[in-house]
């Protein structure tokens, strides 16, 4: 699908292992020293967008995005006159016409709009160990930001300090903790939602988080995720945590309650345990039942007192992306996340990671397509998030005009979590105090940290903006891997404004596909945006004809 560098010479960045279309290793560590582009924008921010050493350098493309299909294989454009979407208050002025001026506030919605100050949303951060051990760092990010994040799958069902008691939550300390944790820095931007699946559901999630929350969480129906094409997992390596999670009614790989399976792990040729999670509608079996089931499910959680409810779908084929986009059209739905194949996860078969489902452009292009035809017949389209292998914001940029005028966000999963373990390690580091409270890995600085600074005021670019909105006192109580999410999408939204001003848009709304050429044959023909030399020729020849 393309030609990823493992080394940028201009940026100074290195990937540790073989680099994935999104620039990040296909294996991204907790405990990594660096130094690949997030792990330094992360410190760095938006000096980030601009080559090292200047004064004593040039720099030039290598060019290479244009080969294979994928969004690297998309270019930008750019235009050399006009302005469009200057916000209230400014004018057309060149003055006013900076790209610091270029608006990114988003919402989403049907009815109750929901607001966010960059067009970027967390991928499901769920039951796996590693969202639960940097979950201040992410949330309270997040929160600061503004931007949605999301408490994925199966948090209650793995808790053992939950309790439930027929099909009823009487207890859910782990979710209480994810909930309140963003709440408390919630500001009116962003979101907090919350995630359901086959056990969820069973679990009685939904009804917990209306009674104890009411109208402050979404809740969050789940098909699948560009991942795998089976239900969520993790790995625990307690025998007796998997005869609980088994007991709990999880599918366990192997079977911890079987002597056999028992006696292994004891002698130690097996040492852990895959729990699973089931597959939705395996009862059912055409498009009709399909569009009951989930009708029902709907109108279920809004009687329960919903006035918000999204639906996350995964890279399955087109019959189901159809009816993922028309069943959350006609229900009204406030979002629908589309997760292409190539983005990554903490525990899926890694040969199914490989090989399974639709990669990201080109399922991203069909939901535009079917978005385009349920608008023709008069539907009001469901706002579209994408996600899949994205991190940068040049493929925030591509992926909002790729399906523009639908999408609203991009969410991207591991990009934003990189920033909470590089915290985490620092301030374990300067604070060895807290180092087992924050799960940090390191003893020491790395030189591609202690490079920059000895201290999170040097270290961190964002340090004083945060400190600007919340004050001095109470950066005290700020993890250091959230000023570094706050940093990472510092870098993001300077990115995003610089592409956006140099295509004359200077507010999210005013995006559309024209912002985009293909730079292949293949690409065009695929995602329907015309090849590059193609674009606007026809109005270059009526200039050269006059």
């Amino acid at each position: 699908m393309g030609v990823w560098l493992k080394a940028n010479d201009v940026l100074g960045t290195v990937n540790r292992g073989n680099p994935a279309e999104s620039g990040l290793c296909t294996l991204c560590r907790a405990d990594c020293q660096g130094k690949c582009e997030t792990f330094l924008s992360s410190m760095r921010g938006r000096k980030m967008l601009y080559p090292r050493d200047f004064g004593t350098v040039t720099a030039g493309s290598d060019n290479i995005t244009h080969v294979g299909i994928s969004y690297n294989s998309l270019r930008i454009q750019g235009y050399n006159y006009g302005a469009n979407g200057v916000p209230q208050g400014l004018s057309r002025d060149p003055d006013d016409c900076i790209f610091p001026n270029v608006s990114l506030e988003t919402e989403f919605g049907s009815t109750v709009k929901t607001k966010a100050r960059v067009p970027i949303m967390t991928g499901a951060l769920g039951s796996t160990f590693i969202a639960a051990k940097y979950w201040e760092s992410f949330s309270i990010g997040a929160a600061l930001v503004g931007f949605p994040i999301v408490v994925g799958e199966n948090v209650v069902g793995i808790d053992k300090q939950a309790v439930i008691e027929n099909g009823k939550i009487i207890k859910a300390p782990e979710l209480d903790r994810r909930i309140n944790t963003f709440l408390k820095y919630y500001d009116g931007y962003g979101a907090i939602i919350v995630q359901m699946n086959v056990e969820d559901t069973r679990n009685g999630v939904a009804d917990y988080v209306i009674e104890k929350y009411g109208d402050k969480v979404i809740i969050e129906l789940k098909w699948g995720q560009g991942a795998k094409d089976i239900g969520g997992e993790i790995q625990v390596a307690d025998l007796d945590y998997a005869i609980f999670l088994k007991n709990r009614g999880y599918v366990v790989d192997p079977d911890p309650t079987k002597p056999e399976v028992q006696y292994a792990f004891r002698s130690g040729a097996i040492r852990s345990f895959a729990r699973h999670s089931r597959l939705g509608y395996t009862d059912l079996s055409s498009y009709d039942q399909v569009k009951e089931s989930f009708i029902n499910a709907v109108e279920g959680l809004r009687s329960k007192g919903y006035k918000r409810i999204t639906l996350k779908t995964g890279s399955y084929g087109m019959e189901a992306l159809a009816l993922a986009m028309k069943l959350a059209t006609e229900t009204k739905l406030d979002l629908l996340t589309i997760d292409g194949s190539g983005g990554g996860t903490g525990m899926s078969p890694w040969n199914m990671m490989e090989t399974w489902g639709v990669p990201s452009l080109l399922l991203h292009a069909k939901a535009y397509e079917y978005a385009k035809t349920l608008a023709a017949k008069g539907s009001k389209v469901v706002d579209l998030a994408f996600a899949g292998g994205l991190a940068r914001e040049d493929h925030i940029f591509k992926a909002l005009a790729l399906g523009a005028p639908y999408t609203k966000l991009v969410c991207m999963g591991r990009a934003l979590m990189i920033p909470g373990f590089l915290g985490a390690n620092i301030e374990g580091v300067l604070k060895p105090e807290r180092k087992a409270a924050v799960n940090g890995n390191w003893d020491d600085l790395p030189k591609a940290v202690s490079e920059i600074g000895l201290n999170p005021e040097e270290i961190f670019a964002g340090y004083y903006d945060v400190q600007k909105k919340i004050g001095a006192d109470e950066m005290k109580n700020i993890p250091f891997g959230a000023i570094a999410v706050w940093t990472l999408s510092d870098k993001l939204a300077a990115g995003l404004q610089q592409l956006m001003a140099g295509a004359r848009k200077f507010s999210l709304s005013e995006i559309t596909r024209e912002e985009l050429a293909s730079g292949n044959r293949e690409t065009e023909r695929e995602t329907g945006i015309p090849f590059i030399t193609d674009v606007q020729d026809e109005i270059a020849r009526k200039i050269l004809a006059t």
